[in-house]
């Protein structure tokens, strides 16, 4: 799969640029409406432009952390084969697991040759946990942590440089917009 760039930055799309701008004029009007003693109402957060390839990463206020292209293990199948004897995986590339319903799972590292980092989401993309730098042929169980609905995997002390932690969404199709921490766009 393409990579689709691992972090927002100069190369934003249109759309992109047109939600930062709204931000920014929605709290300029904020502070606006503070200073001449008006109350605002809550601002909703945007939804987030998903597609079936690409696993969108969020702070839980929009803030946008990382994008990820993807391969998606939703059978029993791909579950368990998942990135087993591969020897590299590009940057801003990783795949996404995808269990029916939410439940606790633990991971290993048997003939999977490349450092990965796990982060575990609940049914809403909320992050529960995340496992950092998970070594090689190590068969050694990785636990969710909690019960979980989505796993993704991307590159071994990848998600630290990236500011990836307590607070992160994940935002992909497969989440039902009605349960979603942070929807996706229609």
């Amino acid at each position: 799969m393409g990579f689709r760039g691992a972090a927002f930055g100069g190369g934003a799309s249109a759309g992109l640029r047109l939600r930062r701008a709204a931000l920014v004029l929605g709290l300029l009007g904020v502070v606006a409406g503070g200073v001449c003693g008006q109350t605002s109402p809550a601002r909703a957060v945007p939804a987030v432009a998903c597609a079936p390839d690409l696993a969108v990463l969020s702070r839980a206020d929009g803030t946008p952390l990382a994008r990820f292209s993807i391969e998606v293990a939703q059978t029993e199948a791909d579950r368990a084969r998942g990135l087993m004897e591969r020897s590299s995986m590009p940057a801003g590339a990783g795949m996404l697991f995808i269990y029916p319903t939410p439940r606790t799972v633990q991971f290993w590292m048997h003939d999977t040759l490349i450092p990965l980092d796990m982060l575990f989401f609940d049914a809403a993309g909320r992050l529960v946990s995340l496992h950092s730098g998970a070594r090689p042929m190590d068969d050694t169980a990785i636990p969710s942590g909690g019960a979980v609905r989505f796993v993704l995997e991307i590159n071994g002390n990848l998600a630290k440089r990236m500011g990836l932690g307590t607070g992160t969404v994940l935002s992909h199709p497969a989440i039902p917009n009605a349960q979603a921490a942070l929807p996706c766009a229609d």
